[in-house]
């Protein structure tokens, strides 16, 4: 039996409930807004980091593959007819200094005596390295390179020159246009007052709040054991001649800080790289 159409007006939701409603909609929408808009600011943030991580990573092999390999041929090959073929020693320095005729002291921690011409820079020292090295032997057409490193500012520099007799490595490598950037926002060399930020958030960075230094090396000694020790402490093993062992440190900063919290974002790699080839 069908019920008579009724005349009663069906109520709709009045001005007050919709505001309400609206209101509602309004929170949850700026809230998930700003829920996506902090997500995406950490990605980027996150992703520099793992860039800085992935670029520093890359440098730090590189630098490895760079030492391993100085110095060659072995002392069986003669020199005098092919110096571009051969190593004078697995690390050079400045011809003002004595290279290769004479030996210089390590220029770590401000000291040494193998100072070099372009901008008093020490090489091989604490932010600076010259590498000599064939980095393809397989190749007969491949001649001996110097590699320089080289921390200028908060990039580190990398340039890669054929090695001819008579020339200097310290201004080859240091010519216009041979040095080329290599790992970015590099901050081993900072100011004591940004080391002092960075050591609120990384107390293990930084010992003794001054700069890190990127190499530091052990050296070959004459009297064993041990054979090899620390270059500072080698007296007269503390020659760019003897550098075994170079340990390698990158403390790399992302471009920005964190986004929610403003704390820097570092990383700090470290390595060791061993020199395989004998002396010269």
């Amino acid at each position: 039996m069908r019920q008579p159409p009724s005349n009663a007006r069906q109520r709709g939701f009045s001005l007050i409930e919709l505001l309400v409603a609206l209101g509602i909609f309004l929170v949850v929408t700026g809230a998930a807004f700003t829920l996506l808009g902090s997500s995406q600011q950490r990605y980027k943030t996150e992703s520099q980091v793992l860039n800085s991580f992935q670029e520093a990573r890359l440098g730090l092999d590189q630098i490895v593959r760079d030492v391993n390999d100085a110095g060659y041929p072995p002392p069986s090959f003669f020199q005098s007819a092919y110096p571009n073929l051969s190593a004078s020693w697995p690390f050079a320095w400045s011809s003002g200094a004595g290279y290769p005729s004479t030996f210089c002291q390590i220029g770590t921690a401000g000291s040494g005596t193998c100072t070099t011409a372009i901008g008093g820079d020490m090489a091989p020292g604490d932010f600076d390295i010259i590498i000599e090295t064939n980095p393809n032997p397989q190749d007969s057409g491949s001649n001996v390179k110097w590699i320089r490193y080289q921390l200028q500012g908060t990039t580190l520099m990398r340039s890669v020159v054929d090695k001819n007799a008579g020339d200097d490595p310290d201004s080859e490598t240091s010519a216009t246009g041979k040095l080329f950037p290599f790992v970015q926002n590099v901050v081993n060399n900072a100011s004591s007052t940004q080391i002092a930020q960075y050591q609120l958030f990384y107390p293990g960075m930084f010992p003794g709040g001054v700069p890190a230094p990127i190499f530091s090396y052990t050296c070959d000694s004459l009297s064993t054991p041990p054979p090899t020790v620390p270059c500072l402490g080698a007296l007269g093993n503390n020659s760019p001649t003897n550098i075994r062992d170079v340990i390698i440190t990158l403390i790399v900063a992302a471009p920005v800080p964190d986004a929610t919290t403003g704390v820097p974002r570092l990383v700090q790699l470290s390595g060791r790289a061993r020199r395989i080839n004998p002396n010269q």
